[in-house]
């Protein structure tokens, strides 16, 4: 017994050693911590506690820093090696720092001598890994990472999402809007942006669980098609059809974007948070494949996160990669104009919603946290701890300026003529 004491004494002073040195230069720590031991070190005096770092057993820095990258702190977090309690996105300030902080040659020394000191533990759970074959954005290879993503239980994301299963951005007047009704708003914004009037053909690429298609059949009488690689969304989206009374003129398809052949042709195209996918070699043909499938006149609206070119390229298999999203690929919004331009399409509208997706993503995330038992309980703490820190992370970067969401306008002209009225006053009426 005094031999295990002496042990967990020594792996104790061995962990707070280790902060010490790693903290020594944030400034003021608003945060708290809580060793294995039920031990706490408050926030420094004077600042308000943002939240609490838990440690959860010795090894947890060692976990949490070998190797000193974000899938290895990400993976820390999600077997629970070390949580957080409270504000999760307030805490990823702390995570850059520890990240982007570049200790001198003394204080890496130190820490590696300390590290040496802290036990080693078991290699953790791969059962929740993307494992992808084949080559990179090919048919087989997209299906596989859709299916990944997307193919969990339609109750589980209904625990977050809106009642309309809206998985994008949503659209805040005022920002006090709640989640369903931002998206409602954000569904009537795209359709008013298209311009779209009964009797349209409408063609949405990526359609999720239909929630864009069945507004626009409902509300503005075109006739809808939207296309998913997901069965479980094409069932959802197939029965909401069905109890909306849609039948006629509203359907899905499962279907790969590349094998959409359509003689008539579509009077609008939208796409909804799948450009992500599509990858940077391949937008020539995504957009190609656009230009044909809209006829002469019509609008194509491409909603789509992008990254800045400050970050565009960095190396490294990252958290996202591994755990929610395999083979997605963000661009600047530039890379994906310019291979829209150079197929012919003109140019009409650019925006960004950075900030509103900032917000809907801390709903979100609320809404999870709120119902983390029942999360749990469909899926398992792992899956629940994954999508806690990713739509916290998302956030924390739309806020940071890091990542950026863009709806872009694009028109295909007909003998110079882009159809469209001289103002946008129409989106706002």
């Amino acid at each position: 017994m005094a031999a295990n004491e002496a042990k967990n004494d020594q792996e104790l002073q061995t962990s707070r050693s280790f902060l010490e040195v790693a903290l020594n230069s944030y400034r003021p720590r608003d945060f708290a911590i809580r060793f294995w031991d039920g031990t706490t070190w408050d926030a420094e005096p004077g600042q308000k506690s943002r939240f609490t770092l838990a440690l959860n057993h010795p090894g947890a820095l060692r976990r949490m820093f070998w190797p000193h990258t974000d899938l290895t702190l990400g993976e820390a977090f999600i077997f629970n090696d070390f949580d957080i309690e409270g504000d999760i996105e307030s805490s990823l300030l702390f995570g850059d720092f520890l990240m982007e902080t570049d200790l001198g040659i003394r204080d890496k020394l130190r820490l590696g001598q300390l590290f040496l000191n802290l036990p080693k533990t078991k290699p953790q759970d791969a059962r929740h890994t993307a494992r992808m074959f084949g080559k990179l954005h090919s048919k087989l290879r997209d299906s596989q990472a859709v299916t990944f993503h997307y193919n969990l239980p339609s109750n589980f994301f209904s625990l977050f999402l809106d009642k309309n299963m809206a998985y994008s951005c949503a659209y805040f007047i005022d920002g006090e809007e709640d989640i369903h009704r931002a998206q409602r708003q954000k569904l009537d914004y795209i359709c008013r942006k298209l311009r779209l009037k009964p009797g349209d053909r409408l063609l949405d690429i990526g359609c999720g669980w239909g929630s864009l298609i069945i507004h626009a059949a409902e509300h503005f009488g075109v006739r809808a098609t939207g296309i998913t690689l997901s069965q479980p969304q094409a069932d959802f989206a197939r029965e909401r059809i069905a109890q909306s009374g849609l039948s006629d003129r509203c359907h899905v398809e499962i279907k790969d974007y590349r094998d959409v052949n359509d003689q008539e042709g579509f009077d609008n195209l939208v796409s909804v948070g799948m450009v992500e996918h599509v990858g940077e070699k391949n937008l020539p043909a995504y957009f190609r494949k656009a230009w044909n499938l809209l006829k002469p006149g019509g609008v194509f609206l491409n909603h789509g996160i992008s990254d800045t070119f400050s970050i565009h390229g960095k190396g490294g298999t990252s958290f996202i990669h591994q755990y929610v999203f395999p083979d997605s690929e963000l661009v600047p919004i530039s890379v994906y104009l310019n291979p829209a331009e150079k197929e012919g399409f003109e140019v009409r509208d650019v925006e960004s919603l950075r900030e509103h997706y900032a917000l809907t993503l801390r709903h979100w995330v609320k809404r999870l946290e709120e119902n983390k038992d029942e999360a749990i309980r469909i899926t398992d703490e792992v899956t629940f701890r994954i999508w806690r820190l990713y739509m916290s992370g998302c956030a924390h970067s739309f806020n940071k300026g890091d990542i950026n969401v863009y709806q872009t306008l694009l028109v295909k002209p007909e003998a110079g003529r882009s159809g469209l009225p001289l103002t946008r006053s129409d989106w706002y009426a």
